[in-house]
């Protein structure tokens, strides 16, 4: 990858590296309490800095509530956890008007949505106008309650996560809403040795917490310093090709995949891809974007955001599967 003349790439790296190292105190800190699960720590990092959300999926009792809340106490944040049941109101989410009878007049009562880490639990289960309610807090940064609009804290991130076995009483998430979430990440089993520590930690009795490491200014900063990462033209283009073969796979010397793939990613998927393999790079004190950033990540961006054929389901191909041979496929700048 060449890079431009008029950029001085030591410098750059010297900064990016210096508002980058943050990033290794907060993981250390986590680390106490969330054992292994990498991956979900990296990515829930990546959804923060890049502004973002994060969906996740994955079988009970795999620490994503746990993962969330360390988070959230190592950065010095609001913590807020919303049970989502079938019977939930928008009120229960946002807040609400309550009549004070001594003042003769509104009182306006602020939801659990009003915190740094909002952890949505289970978000299927909740209907559509619940739903809608948390679209226009994750899009807009901002409620609505009763006529007077209200901004919610800087930063704002909304975690959801669903269960992908349990379907019964649950509402799907239309495509609509996925789309909003940047990335969606599949939460798999611990590796067993993990999983030791974890059983040794539980039978000793073990009480660790976790302490605030990084402010909330870090991060606002961090933010600013992602626009300085360097990204290629090549670079650029190779995001492009990865979204275009999800909409014209027959373009990419894939037309077997035409008939598999109803829609494929939108506009946003491009704009989120880049952002996440930039936020890769400075998650790896790295100032300039390399293929490896985007194809690490490209799976999490676009696994939500292309549509299955009644064919490809007849057939039991996943999303994942056809973006793995699409990324394998498409020309590597």
């Amino acid at each position: 990858m060449q890079m431009d003349e008029s950029i001085d790439i030591q410098k750059l790296s010297e900064e990016i590296k210096e508002d980058s190292a943050f990033v290794e105190q907060l993981r250390m800190e986590v680390s106490k309490v969330l054992i292994g699960q990498h991956k979900m720590f990296d990515r829930l990092l990546m959804a923060l800095l890049a502004n973002g959300h994060i969906l996740l999926e994955g079988l009970p009792g795999l620490a994503k509530t746990l993962a969330i809340k360390t988070l959230a106490e190592s950065i010095s944040a609001d913590f807020s956890r919303i049970q989502f049941t079938p019977d939930l109101l928008p009120s229960d989410v946002i807040g609400t008007q309550i009549y004070n009878l001594q003042k003769n007049a509104f009182t306006t009562m602020k939801g659990p949505i009003f915190a740094n880490f909002v952890l949505a639990d289970e978000i299927n289960r909740a209907p559509a106008k619940v739903q809608s309610a948390l679209l226009e807090a994750m899009q807009e940064k901002q409620v609505t309650i009763g006529d007077t609009s209200f901004k919610l804290p800087d930063p704002f991130l909304v975690l959801a996560t669903q269960n992908p076995i349990d379907q019964e009483g649950t509402y799907p998430l239309p495509e609509a809403q996925t789309d909003r979430f940047m990335l969606k990440v599949v939460i798999n089993y611990p590796h067993m040795e993990d999983e030791r520590i974890v059983l040794r930690q539980q039978l000793k009795g073990e009480n660790i917490s976790v302490k605030p490491v990084v402010s909330l200014d870090q991060i606002k900063t961090a933010r600013g310093s992602l626009h300085k990462i360097y990204v290629d033209e090549k670079i650029e283009k190779y995001i492009l090709d990865i979204v275009s073969a999800t909409r014209k796979p027959e373009n990419y010397r894939l037309p077997s995949f035409a008939p598999l793939i109803s829609f494929g990613a939108s506009p946003r998927g491009s704009i989120n891809l880049a952002l996440a393999a930039r936020v890769n790079a400075f998650i790896k004190g790295r100032a300039f974007v390399i293929p490896e950033d985007v194809r690490e990540v490209a799976l999490d961006v676009l696994r939500h955001r292309i549509g299955l054929t009644y064919e490809a389901e007849a057939e039991e191909i996943t999303s994942e599967a056809i973006l793995k041979e699409i990324i394998n496929q498409v020309e590597v700048p």
